[in-house]
């Protein structure tokens, strides 16, 4: 098996390690005997996401959001043909709000997404802020699971139709919404740096096995020892739910 993984605006995107997703998915592919194939795209480089079986794009500021958003925007129509074509995708803090309506900053400036889904962003203060350890509970693919990360965000993103999680801990898409992220089967937001996946093999697994599943009809991960990943987040799930 191969898994193809395009790292869009790596340089721009990588706020609180979110490089460490990238790593934690080629080295749970790599202990299973599957090549794994990373790219990166930035601003003006021309790709076919389509070609991919996963695409990902991680965290940033408002700064760095408004600068990619116009080359964003011009590979709309290509990001809905990977879509259509069954391209995962994993999209972290600024990735996930830019998948959405807009996204309205602390000063007022209004962020276009790329419209894709129903919910929109909006930042009442630059002062006020979700921040700190989050836990949640998952349900998804016919798995009940908690997982933690750690969220920084300004932005209240409202109107989400499908959250990925339940909030345990912590605010998650809004202050007091009790839910976090989106999930839609295909298209995977959340709001959880620390990096993600590294405390969470469960959610790291789920990924790969979607991403997979786009060239192959039968996909079955074997068990990985998970010890010390499971270890780090009941470390964690202690301390956040005590």
């Amino acid at each position: 098996m191969n898994l193809k993984i395009l790292w869009m605006y790596h340089d721009l995107m990588d706020l609180y390690g979110d490089r460490g997703n990238i790593q934690v998915l080629k080295t749970r592919c790599l202990k299973r005997g599957i090549d794994c194939q990373v790219d990166t795209c930035s601003l003006n480089q021309k790709v076919d996401c389509s070609e991919y079986d996963l695409l990902f794009i991680g965290g940033g500021a408002d700064k760095e959001q408004s600068l990619l958003v116009d080359d964003l925007l011009k590979r709309k129509e290509n990001i809905q043909k990977a879509m259509d074509e069954h391209t995962f995708i994993l999209l972290i803090c600024g990735g996930y709000q830019l998948f959405g309506q807009y996204y309205l900053d602390g000063d007022g400036h209004k962020i276009n997404g790329l419209g894709f889904f129903d919910y929109y962003t909006e930042s009442a203060s630059r002062d006020i802020r979700c921040i700190g350890n989050i836990a949640i509970e998952v349900e998804a693919e016919g798995q009940v699971f908690k997982a933690v990360g750690f969220e920084n965000h300004g932005g209240q993103t409202k109107q989400v139709s499908s959250p990925f999680g339940r909030v345990l801990s912590g605010q998650g898409n809004s202050f007091g919404c009790g839910s976090e992220g989106f999930y839609n089967g295909q298209v995977l937001g959340t709001y959880m740096h620390g990096p993600l996946l590294p405390k969470n093999p469960q959610i790291a697994d789920l990924i790969i096995r979607k991403a997979l599943m786009k060239r192959y009809d039968h996909v079955e991960l074997f068990p990985l020892d998970d010890e010390l990943e499971i270890k780090a987040l009941n470390t964690m799930l202690d301390r956040i739910l005590k």
